[in-house]
């Protein structure tokens, strides 16, 4: 099991590389078949029902969001972590958007991400 601070450093560098737009360094912080929940991946893809598995899907899902809403940013202000999950609060900031409250969860094993879910506020 991995310490409070080594999970909360996960969060922060997980939105650091998000916001740099650092997709291989952010796809580093996940296991291979880790899955990822989003409402925006269920709006945009209903086939997914929401959900997607593996660092391809991610790395489909996000490469086309870095370049059509640029800039996009995360301003994070909370991360609290506990075992084996962590919880972060962000403002997801894109252009021609309304700013919107976010909260993600992570599940850490070994180290990676093994899934991730997002909640919009």
């Amino acid at each position: 099991m991995m310490g409070v601070c080594e999970l909360e450093d996960i969060a922060r560098q997980w939105v650091d590389y998000f916001n740099n737009r650092d997709i291989d360094r952010l796809l580093d912080l996940y296991h291979d078949t880790a899955s990822h929940y989003s409402p925006k991946l269920l709006l945009q893809k209903p086939e997914t029902l929401g959900i997607i598995h593996g660092k391809e899907a991610l790395r489909a899902w996000w490469l086309p969001v870095f370049q059509r809403l640029n800039p996009l940013r995360y301003d994070l202000t909370s991360v609290t972590a506990n075992k084996d999950r962590v919880f972060i609060e962000y403002v997801r900031c894109a252009f021609r958007e309304k700013d919107l409250s976010v909260a993600e969860v992570f599940l850490v094993k070994e180290g990676k991400i093994v899934e991730s879910r997002v909640y919009h506020g």
